[in-house]
């Protein structure tokens, strides 16, 4: 299966930069970003808190039968709607530490769109971390799965 979401890693550096282009407008790819019920359902996680403005946080929760798998928070530094988000990014209890993340949104046409993530982490050991774990996969997975929730509401 091709990955369209496309992580750009270059070698001894502490940063990467993720693009996806979408088949959505921009507005439907900004929504998935910033809508809690849209962000459960493609990421299929919990949001416990998601407070977009200037200054805001999140914090996501997965957990099976009542065990947390997975938590992760945040701090939104700025955020402009359909254009960025500048965030941190921590998962809770991984060693990978807090990342700070550039989301950009470009609308190509009346109905496609990219997305531009530039992440930044304390150290290039911590960047290589991250890219250890299924991180590719799991993103690509996750991204189509937003653009197919994102197409049903488009129709």
């Amino acid at each position: 299966m091709e990955q369209k979401t496309k992580i750009n890693a270059e070698d001894g550096k502490q940063d990467l930069v993720i693009t996806r282009e979408f088949n959505l407008p921009l507005d439907l790819l900004f929504k998935a970003y910033t809508e809690s019920e849209l962000v459960e359902q493609w990421m299929g996680t919990k949001v416990l808190k998601l407070d977009n403005k200037n200054h805001g946080s999140y914090q996501f929760e997965t957990s099976n039968n009542g065990v947390v798998m997975f938590k992760a928070n945040g701090t939104i530094h700025e955020f402009v709607p359909n254009q960025k988000i500048v965030r941190t990014f921590e998962m809770e209890n991984m060693p990978i530490g807090v990342q700070l993340e550039f989301l950009e949104f470009e609308k190509i046409t009346e109905n496609t769109s990219n997305l531009r993530i530039h992440i930044i982490y304390k150290s290039v050991a911590h960047r290589e971390q991250q890219l250890k774990m299924p991180f590719a996969y799991g993103l690509n997975m996750a991204h189509n799965k937003l653009e197919e929730i994102a197409t049903k509401l488009n129709k």
